[in-house]
């Protein structure tokens, strides 16, 4: 319940963390994005509504600078990414063989075939994806992918990520409908970034059979 309140009001629990430990944001904030991406079994972190508010909290308290929030959770993304790439390579395919309560085996094989169909761009497009963001690295480190490709998706993806979700938590964030509304706005963003797997869930899941 903690974790579900911090996700549905992270701009007041961010502000609070500015409060009471000023520059030091920064690096809560490098390492909540840091760990979201770098550890397969943490993908309940907010991520894309936590990038937004931090966005919005840069433009409304001038507390943070945009620039450096950009810079600094551009670098946990790429380094988070890493991480997870080589703990999957040291894993190795028999991930998919191992029962864990801390593993979602499901959302492991559904990442996996949004490998096969979109190739490296997955690393990308998950980008946007809850739990999907951090799985892709995981199945690209196990399915032994060039680790010169996944860098190049890895930068790409990374920046495109963080630097759209900041930017716009910058520029909307502030304004009074979305600050009176801002609890509404993250569930909706939640809501977004999931759409996409549960259409594909039930494409796979109605649509498929028929097809049979």
């Amino acid at each position: 319940m903690e974790l579900f309140d911090f996700i549905l009001h992270v701009d007041e629990h961010l502000f609070e963390f500015i409060k009471n430990y000023g520059m030091w944001i920064y690096g809560i904030l490098f390492l909540i994005i840091f760990v979201e991406t770098g550890f397969v079994v943490m993908p309940f972190l907010p991520g894309d509504s936590l990038l937004f508010a931090a966005g919005a909290l840069a433009a409304s308290t001038g507390a943070m600078n945009p620039w450096v929030l950009i810079i600094i959770l551009f670098i946990a993304a790429v380094l988070g990414d890493t991480l997870n790439y080589h703990i999957g390579k040291y894993t190795g395919p028999r991930v998919f063989e191992i029962e864990s309560k801390f593993i979602n085996k499901q959302h492991l094989l559904k990442t996996q075939q949004f490998f096969e169909k979109h190739g490296g761009k997955t690393i990308i497009f998950a980008r946007f994806i809850p739990f999907a963001r951090t799985f892709a690295p995981f199945i690209a480190g196990a399915g032994s992918m060039n680790y010169k490709f996944f860098l190049s998706y890895n930068v790409i993806g990374g920046i495109c990520w963080v630097g759209s979700f900041i930017t716009l938590g910058y520029l909307f964030g502030n304004m009074p409908i979305v600050k009176d509304n801002f609890t509404h706005l993250i569930f909706g963003i939640i809501i977004l970034s999931v759409l996409p797997g549960i259409i594909g869930y039930i494409r796979h899941k109605f649509f498929n059979k028929k097809l049979i």
